[in-house]
């Protein structure tokens, strides 16, 4: 954590919300990143204790985790995690930067001196940037290493950087789409927050019964 020995209580607080967001909607599988999996952890514990006291109650979540680029490192630092919160706005892509933005980013990325594309823990910023492709390609890192043997870096990152910008392209247009639709956003909000609210009403009356708490009544 970025605040040293201030530690604020989202800290505790956080994986326990966590926690609640997935066991109240009866999750099967939880897409988490590497450094979230302790979080899960702490969910199916307490789920697990939960059952243990009271009945099935829960369902025991199970982590699904990608093969490849399960965690995406920084542009300009390959040894630390890529952060919307990075003070070096080169080091990451949001969503919505630009066409021109992400090749830029993506030309800039920190890479090494080897000089040669592999997919090797030895060449972390070129590994980051093939893991990144293959999530855009039907290849793997390895495969898409090999279409640059005998290449310098500046063709293979030339490539990558519109290789990652096209692919981000459909996103950032139809976010780009909903956010000029205010009134359909609002829509969605309330359906969901509807739909939501009836699948957690139901687990919440089921806990309630199992503790012996009186249920809360629905205004």
């Amino acid at each position: 954590a970025k605040g040293g020995e201030n530690l604020n209580s989202a800290l505790f607080t956080y994986p326990v919300l966590m926690a609640s967001d997935i066991l109240l909607y009866s999750t099967d599988l939880v897409p988490v990143g590497e450094d979230q999996k302790q979080h899960l952890e702490l969910s199916r514990d307490l789920a697990q204790r939960f059952n243990n006291r009271y009945s099935d109650t829960f369902k025991i979540p199970e982590v699904y985790t990608p093969k490849v680029g399960a965690r995406i490192m920084s542009l300009q630092d390959p040894t630390k995690k890529m952060s919307k919160s990075d003070e070096n706005e080169n080091g990451y892509i949001s969503l919505m930067d630009s066409h021109d933005v992400i090749i830029k980013k993506v030309k800039r990325a920190v890479t090494d001196s080897i000089g040669e594309v592999n997919y090797s823990q030895d060449q972390p910023g070129i590994k980051n940037l093939l893991e990144i492709c293959s999530k855009f390609e039907n290849a793997s890192p390895q495969d898409i290493a090999l279409r640059y043997q005998g290449k310098g870096y500046g063709e293979f990152k030339s490539d990558a950087a519109e290789i990652i910008a096209e692919g981000l392209r459909p996103v950032r247009e139809k976010a780009l789409e909903y956010l000029g639709d205010k009134t359909y956003l609002e829509g969605i909000y309330s359906e969901g927050a509807q739909k939501a609210e009836a699948v957690a009403s139901k687990m919440l009356s089921k806990v309630y019964r199992k503790i012996g708490f009186i249920p809360k009544k629905r205004i």
